[in-house]
């Protein structure tokens, strides 16, 4: 089995009721996006659109170097590393670290380590992971 050819990583949080203001106060962090359900933004990939619920989100996007556990690692570090601030975050509909795995071919694939998978769980957080690519060879 061969590595992953790239990765992305997102820490979020959405829910209708979210204000991004308290999640950046308590995680000590300037989100990489953080709006309010109703609100105007525009994409990365620069589309004006209404935001459908609220969110704060910190990116580590693919041009940051590192595996998978790396770039999980180095979402980590941006905010507090004060547990107690996590537990004081209200509870969102989603809390989760989302995972954007890249393959260029069909038998690519990666693995967490104790540590970091402790890491996720300490801070109550769902890990998604969504697969892209690959091609027959």
């Amino acid at each position: 089995m061969a590595e992953l050819s790239d990765c992305i990583v997102t820490l979020g949080f959405w829910d209708d009721d979210l204000e991004p203001e308290l999640f950046t106060e308590l995680l000590e962090c300037q989100p990489t996006v953080g709006i309010k359900k109703g609100e105007p933004w525009v994409t990365s990939h620069g589309r004006r659109k209404i935001a459908p619920t609220g969110s704060w989100r910190v990116e580590v996007d693919k041009e940051v170097s590192g595996n998978l556990e790396t770039k999980i690692a180095t979402v980590l570090s941006l905010v507090t590393q004060d547990l107690s601030r996590w537990k004081q975050l209200p509870e969102s509909e989603r809390a989760q670290l989302f995972c954007g795995l890249f393959m260029d071919d069909v038998n690519e694939g990666v693995g967490l380590s104790h540590s970091i998978l402790q890491q996720i769980s300490d801070r109550g957080l769902a890990l998604e992971l969504d697969l892209y690519g690959g091609s027959e060879g």
